[in-house]
């Protein structure tokens, strides 16, 4: 089966050959980490309000 790198969009053949799937190479998989590392991807949160975040459980609001 081949899928597409998610960097460079090259066809890559996903096998345990291949360390990196999905990516095609260490490169490109180090270029990916980079991008998160520089929060240049964002994953989607549900809408909350800092009313929900403050009842955490954690004991220090009295």
């Amino acid at each position: 089966m081949n899928v597409e790198c998610p960097t460079c969009k090259k066809s890559v053949e996903w096998t345990d050959a291949n360390p990196y799937r999905p990516f095609c190479s260490e490169r490109c998989k180090l270029i990916d980490l980079g991008a998160w590392a520089n929060e240049e991807y964002r994953v989607p949160a549900e809408n909350v309000s800092p009313d929900d975040l403050d009842q955490g459980g954690d004991d220090t609001h009295h």
